[in-house]
């Protein structure tokens, strides 16, 4: 620093503590369970096309799976709780607006918010979105993770 003026040397160091003292961007997940069944099915296919393209997850008795969801939120922790957001109240809104709605029910018939769309995870997880992004508090609903078998889950990071 040596050939920096003086004032630009100064100005540097104040810069620095300044992003120093800057609570830290955070990513903060909580991870639910919740069983459900659903049909892949488009009723303006016939059950030929349904079955050609869906397989076994047009089966007209429905499927089921063990859904593990991931909420993650993003925001800097407030100084006073140190917390981007209280965990217990994640869990709480979690509960009422996902799991409470579609734990043990059918989601094709039994799950108001999917009404009218195709019981696909990639609907679900942005149905799921909709619904937890209200109750977010002092971050940003960064990432709904549902993972519906071991080998096949959806991200979705909202419209940004």
């Amino acid at each position: 620093m040596a050939t920096c003026k003086k004032g630009l040397y100064i100005c540097n160091i104040f810069e620095k503590a300044i992003m120093e003292n800057k609570p830290k961007l955070v990513y903060i997940t909580r991870k639910e369970h919740f069983n459900a069944a659903h049909r892949l099915f488009n009723p303006n296919w016939t059950i030929e096309q349904n079955e050609l393209f869906f397989g076994k997850c047009a089966n007209k008795n429905y499927h089921g799976h063990n859904f593990d969801l991931f909420v993650t939120i993003k925001g800097r922790a407030n100084p006073e709780t140190g917390m981007v957001m209280d965990l217990k109240k994640l869990k709480l809104v979690i509960k009422e607006q996902v799991v409470d709605e579609l734990d043990h029910k059918n989601i094709n018939v039994d799950v108001d918010f999917m009404k009218g769309q195709l019981a696909s995870i990639e609907n679900i997880v942005v149905a799921i979105w909709g619904r937890l992004e209200p109750f977010i508090e002092n971050g940003k609903l960064h990432c709904i993770k549902l993972i519906e078998t071991e080998r096949n889950y959806v991200e979705y990071y909202g419209e940004d």
